[in-house]
């Protein structure tokens, strides 16, 4: 029995997730929008024209346990599987010396972009658990600082490894119920985001530097590639990046 598809995507009002949620629209895929601002939410969904029909709109916080429950029995309840997540959500933090960080902007940190992303990746997984067919794929936005920190970003750059970890977790655990797991390790794709790289950011030798950057939509399109593959293949790590960023090499 064919169905069509379901996708989920976090932080999907602007930036990577826009652009991936819009991708995975014009893909085929029935498309959850979830994000912190409603009116943000539905501005990105009405850039799908014809297509937006096959979109919702969720505004929530992902850190928030309670949220992220009824999102999920609201999916189940509306769908009654979910295909595809994409744990895009994340907010990065201000450049400061690592023993002036505060403990609360740590801790916000976290929340959001590790706990945000478990929360969201133990939803999809029972879900997928129990849907029939059974199965799914989890997509992990793992950014390139999962590899490599930029100074003064302690917070950030913890999470992002431990994303790693994770990802590495789901994908072991997921096994017996047909549950892939994968990471995209974005680097320097031109959104919001990534304005101060292009007008210039601190470097490791501590010099200020402008950085190339990519279209946002090669990400989009690497991230339709991964979700589109069967069940029975895996990309379990992609980077993709602006070819001269400074991330090969020495600082």
């Amino acid at each position: 029995m064919t169905h069509q598809k379901v996708a989920l995507v976090t932080g999907a009002g602007t930036g990577i997730g826009k652009a991936s949620a819009l991708a995975l629209l014009n893909s085929g895929y029935q498309v959850i929008f979830v994000g912190r601002r409603q009116d943000v939410l539905e501005a990105a969904i009405a850039q799908a024209g014809s297509l937006a029909n096959q979109a919702q709109a969720i505004a929530l916080d992902i850190s928030q346990a309670e949220q992220v429950k009824d999102l999920f029995e609201n999916i189940k309840k509306r769908y009654g599987r979910l295909d595809i997540l994409f744990n895009n959500a994340g907010r990065g933090t201000p450049i400061m010396e690592f023993d002036e960080i505060p403990l609360d902007l740590w801790l916000a940190t976290l929340g959001t972009n590790l706990s945000g992303t478990f929360l969201c990746s133990q939803g999809a997984f029972a879900l997928m658990k129990q849907q029939n067919p059974q199965g799914g794929r989890i997509i992990n936005n793992g950014s390139i600082s999962a590899h490599a920190p930029r100074p003064f970003s302690a917070p950030y750059t913890s999470t992002k490894h431990a994303i790693t970890g994770l990802t590495k977790s789901i994908a072991l655990d997921g096994r017996p119920y047909n549950i892939v797991c994968s990471q995209i390790d974005i680097g320097n794709a031109a959104t919001e985001m990534t304005e101060r790289m292009a007008a210039g950011i601190i470097q490791a030798d501590g010099s200020i530097k402008v950085e190339d950057r990519m279209d946002v939509n090669h990400v989009a399109n690497a991230v339709v590639h991964m979700a589109n593959l069967p069940l029975e293949a895996n990309i379990l790590f992609m980077t993709i990046m602006a070819s001269k960023m400074p991330m090969v090499g020495r600082g």
